[in-house]
Formats: C-alpha cells, sequence, structure tokens
C-alpha cells in the first residue's frame, strides 16, 4: 500500500495523468482514477483477482461521482438481464469496435464499482460497453448517461436477497421512463421486459426467443394470464402483447430491420448465443454499425471470463459452461455434448445462499450420460437429481472428478463461485 500511494505521489508529480484523464475531470477524480488504476495493478500483481472491483471500490471511496466523470464524453451502452448478460456484452464490445476503442468490464464485474475500474483502466475511450447488473441498472444509468440500453430478459435468481421479478421490471420501468433520450434495444419475447421497455419512446426489438417461460405466465400490468402460440403472447385481460421485432433470429442467422438475413458464424455453442449475437447487432447498429461490419468481429469471440473455454488435461477435454438459474440450467444442457458431465453447486455470497432453484430445474436430460458431482453444495444437488432418476457419482475435487471419467470430453456445469474454484484449478483460464 505504501508503494501505491508513491506510485500515485510520482505519476501526480510527473504530469502524466493529463494522457488518462485528457485534463477533463476535476483533480480529485484524476487523484481517484490513479488510486483506482494502481490498486487494480497491484491486486493482479499480487495474484489476488484481476483487480476488477478493488479498483473501483478504492476510486469511488475517493470520489464518489468518479464513474459519472469517467463516464463523461463517452458513448456508453449499459447491457442488463438476468441471463446472458457477460457473453452479450463481450459480443457488443468486439461490434462496436468496428468504430474505434472500447472500454468494457470484461471479467463480469457488473456493479458500480466494477464499472470505474474498467473506465479508469482503459482511459479515454470514445466507446464504452458496460454489463450492469440489474438491481443497479438505475443508479448506473443516472451516473452514465448511456446512449442505449439492452434489456435481455428476467427471471428469477439468488432467491434470498434478489426482487421478484415484477418488481425488478417495475424498477426499470421507471428508471427509463426518467429518460426518454436513451435508445433501448429490448428482448420482444419476454412479456417482463416488453412491460418495462414500453415506458421508453424509442425502443427496438429484438427476438431470440424466450426458452424459459416459468416466470412471465402472469401479465405485469392487470395480473392476468399470458398466453402463448406459434412465438407470439399476448395478455387477455390488457393490451399488452408481443411487440413486432426489427431483429429476428432465424435458422443460423439473423434478420436485420431491413429485411436482409446474415449468416452468424459463432465459435460459442447454442442457440442461445446466436440470440446473444442478435442483441449485440442491434445494438451496434445504434451507434451505426451494419451487420456486415460487425459480424467478422463477433465470429472471432472464443470464451467470455472462461465461460465455454475449453482446456485439454490428462487427455480429457474440458469446456467450462456457467449455470447460476434455473434459466441459465436449461440452456447449459442445451449446449452440452452427450459426454459425461460434472456438475459443481456452491451457495456462497455471490451464489445466493438459497438452492432450492435447483428443484425448478428438469435434469432429464442428463440420463443418457454419466454425471458427476460436487461443490459445497452437493448433496442438496444428490437430492434433486436422485428425485429426477438421474445417476450420478460424488466426487470431492475437481482431480478426482478427472480420474474418474475415461479420456475425451468431459462437460462442465457449475454456479458462479463453483465455477471461479474450478477455473482456478485450470489456472484461471479465460
Amino acid at each position: 500500500m505504501v508503494r501505491a500511494f508513491r506510485q500515485l505521489d510520482v505519476t501526480l508529480r510527473s504530469g502524466t495523468l493529463a494522457g488518462v484523464t485528457d485534463g477533463k475531470m476535476p483533480l480529485r477524480a484524476i487523484v481517484a482514477t490513479t488510486a483506482s488504476k494502481t490498486a487494480a495493478a497491484l491486486s493482479r500483481a499480487a495474484g489476488r483477482g484481476d483487480g476488477s472491483v478493488i479498483g473501483g471500490w478504492i476510486g469511488l471511496k475517493i470520489d464518489p461521482d468518479l464513474l459519472a466523470h469517467l463516464a463523461s464524453g463517452r458513448a456508453v451502452a449499459l447491457v442488463s438481464g438476468t441471463n446472458g448478460k457477460t457473453t452479450t456484452t463481450r459480443l457488443t464490445a468486439a461490434a462496436v469496435g468496428v468504430l474505434g476503442r472500447v472500454a468494457t468490464n470484461s471479467y463480469g464485474a457488473n456493479m458500480p464499482t466494477g464499472h470505474t475500474s474498467a473506465l479508469a483502466k482503459e482511459g479515454h475511450t470514445p466507446f464504452a460497453v458496460l454489463e450492469t447488473d440489474e438491481h443497479y441498472l438505475p443508479q448506473v444509468i443516472e451516473a452514465t448517461r448511456p446512449k442505449v440500453v439492452a434489456l435481455l430478459n428476467l427471471s428469477r435468481d439468488q432467491l434470498d436477497r434478489a426482487k421478484e421479478v415484477a418488481m425488478m421490471a417495475q424498477l426499470w420501468k421507471t428508471a427509463l421512463a426518467g429518460h426518454p433520450e436513451i435508445r433501448v434495444v429490448a428482448n420482444a419475447d419476454d412479456p417482463l421486459v416488453v412491460w418495462a421497455a414500453a415506458a421508453s419512446p424509442q425502443t427496438t426489438w429484438f427476438s431470440a426467443g424466450q426458452r424459459w417461460q416459468d416466470d412471465s405466465s402472469v401479465c405485469p400490468e392487470s395480473g392476468h394470464p399470458i398466453e402463448r402460440a406459434g412465438g407470439d403472447w399476448w395478455c387477455v385481460g390488457c393490451p399488452l402483447r408481443r411487440p413486432t421485432p426489427q431483429w429476428v433470429v432465424e435458422e443460423d442467422g439473423v434478420i436485420d430491420p431491413r429485411g436482409d438475413w446474415h449468416l452468424v458464424k459463432l465459435q460459442l455453442p447454442g442457440k442461445v448465443n446466436l440470440g446473444n449475437a442478435a442483441t449485440a447487432l442491434a445494438v451496434a447498429g445504434e451507434f451505426g454499425v451494419r451487420p456486415i461490419e460487425a459480424l467478422p468481429r463477433l465470429s472471432r469471440v472464443t470464451s467470455i471470463a472462461g465461460r465455454y473455454a475449453q482446456v485439454d488435461r490428462d487427455g480429457r477435454n474440458i469446456r467450462l459452461l456457467l449455470a447460476k438459474n434455473p434459466a441459465s440450467w436449461l440452456e447449459a444442457f442445451d449446449m452440452a455434448d452427450q459426454a459425461p458431465t460434472l456438475l459443481s453447486i456452491n451457495a456462497r455470497d455471490p451464489d445466493g445462499l438459497d438452492t432450492s432453484w435447483l428443484w425448478d430445474v428438469d435434469f432429464s436430460p442428463l440420463r443418457d450420460r454419466p454425471v458427476l458431482i460436487t461443490g459445497d453444495r452437493a448433496y442438496d444437488l444428490a437430492v434433486r437429481l436422485q428425485v429426477n432418476q438421474v445417476p450420478f457419482q460424488h466426487v470431492h475435487t475437481f482431480d478426482e472428478a478427472l480420474a474418474q471419467v475415461p479420456p475425451g470430453r468431459l462437460e462442465v456445469i457449475a454456479n458462479y463461485t463453483a465455477f471461479q474454484d474450478i477455473r482456478a484449478v485450470l489456472d484461471r483460464v479465460n
């Protein structure tokens, strides 16, 4: 820490801060920016993490308005929703990168501390694409004054501390109603998102499908049932219904607002990522980026903070899939090959302490393969699998799991901290 403040003093005296901030920020913000960058660098050097939280935390302690200062002068896009934020943000940053340098929180630190650290680290850029926790979206809108906000979906998550999904939709609706200047890119297939985005006069709709529908069976406006047929949906008791989308996933491509179809080639698995790519194209379109310019950049994205990463170890090809709630587990099962599969569940603070959501997941798609389980709450998972008639083997460590499966593919599906534990064993693979 002493070294950090010496570095700060040297930087102040040397005059190099002007290059970081373009000289447009007050002195307090300049000092906070340098402290943020220094703390993040020290965290990385000490092997304590990537610095994406601690840097922002220290910077905001020095200047509570630092995020607003750092966002000023940039064209900002915020990406929020329960699932798919990190991947969609990475794809969007790649697409917007056609126009110039983009600051982004690529490691998924999606609260104001993470945003602050990401912007401070990158220095001055014309653009920023920030993954934003759904709870913090109104606060981050106020701080960053974004050009575009993308709303992906809403479903239950972290039941011990998160708002009910209808309350979250109301939070979004109120925030957007106060900022009619913001362009909103929203999921036409999610009734809760449509209801929230209806408060904005400038909305572009995308359609990527909605496989998980258990959290949107009741209209948030009237309380009447939502009916569905052939991809369409409507409320039986009020005018709320699915809007006509301008961006549509069709087969292995995306139709743009002009009606042109574009083949989307991704290195990321699953239909859900085709939907994430459609969202990225729609957001990039609000910046003036054409699909033909963005698609080559999307095709080069291989993994995001370990998600979808593949690692070869001891003759096994290990693929990492993150799943943190019922909707994302459903998508993970769709992505996973029919191969030995390791499931890992923790219930630490970042995961949420309540594992009752496991009973909303249908694990029957795993009956046709060897299944291993591990993690802090493996026994909770064991009971759920037993009820679902899925045979399994309990292992205590990741290395033990490797020893129990033959050479070849091993699919790993884990919730947040369990995923990070396994990623650490694999040398923090990205």
